[in-house]
């Protein structure tokens, strides 16, 4: 006898306990926006992620540091610098409704230039750069469901940052696909492509850890 499938069903009230929902459902954003449970989560492709609990002290040390240097560097310029909590939707067509879109991700940081792609809820589309700090919990989904989500979905600089190797990968997103890489350590100078003449020390990012 051919084993009964099972049905996974799609909330349609808020869901206000994550152990009530299915793993193995397919959600969208317009769900995402019923959930109201304290645990943080990230779709992609409508597969359910959870992210981890608090950051730890060398991982808040590192963003700080990078929105320093981001911030300082775009004030007053067209681009933007976000932190999450900050959610990023990658739609299938720009005009997608909520129920039509299945990625919803919250980057530690991202950089959006295009003000067209920003709205109440964050960003719709692809930020210009995106920086991810490893964490042992988060990193086989950073370097791999992100890593691909990011590629395809056009995002054109990919900064990877390692806290406890004090260690900064960039990739770069060259005819639609990361195929080339910088790794930065100890007094090397991070340059940016997407941000013309950013430039900051690896030394910086880690001060603190």
């Amino acid at each position: 006898m051919a084993k009964k499938v099972k049905e996974y069903r799609i909330h349609d009230q808020p869901v206000e306990d994550i152990s009530v929902l299915e793993p193995e459902a397919t959600y969208s954003y317009a769900d995402y926006l019923k959930w109201s449970f304290e645990e943080r989560v990230e779709l992609i492709k409508g597969k359910l992620f959870k992210m981890s609990p608090a950051p730890g002290r060398g991982h808040q040390e590192v963003n700080r540091n990078l929105i320093i240097e981001l911030g300082g560097f775009l004030k007053g310029k067209s681009c933007k610098v976000y932190g999450a909590p900050f959610d990023v939707r990658f739609p299938q067509k720009i005009d997608s409704s909520n129920s039509e879109t299945y990625t919803v991700v919250q980057p530690d940081l991202c950089v959006v230039c295009d003000p067209e792609k920003l709205d109440d809820a964050g960003c719709k589309g692809a930020p210009d750069l995106i920086v991810e700090i490893l964490s042992p919990s988060t990193s086989k989904k950073d370097l791999n469901e992100k890593f691909h989500l990011y590629e395809e979905s056009g995002v054109n600089e990919y900064w990877v940052v390692y806290p406890a190797e004090k260690i900064i990968e960039i990739f770069y997103l060259v005819e639609g696909c990361y195929s080339r890489s910088e790794r930065y350590v100890g007094t090397d100078l991070v340059k940016s492509f997407v941000l013309d003449g950013l430039s900051v020390t690896v030394r910086d990012v880690f001060e603190g850890i």
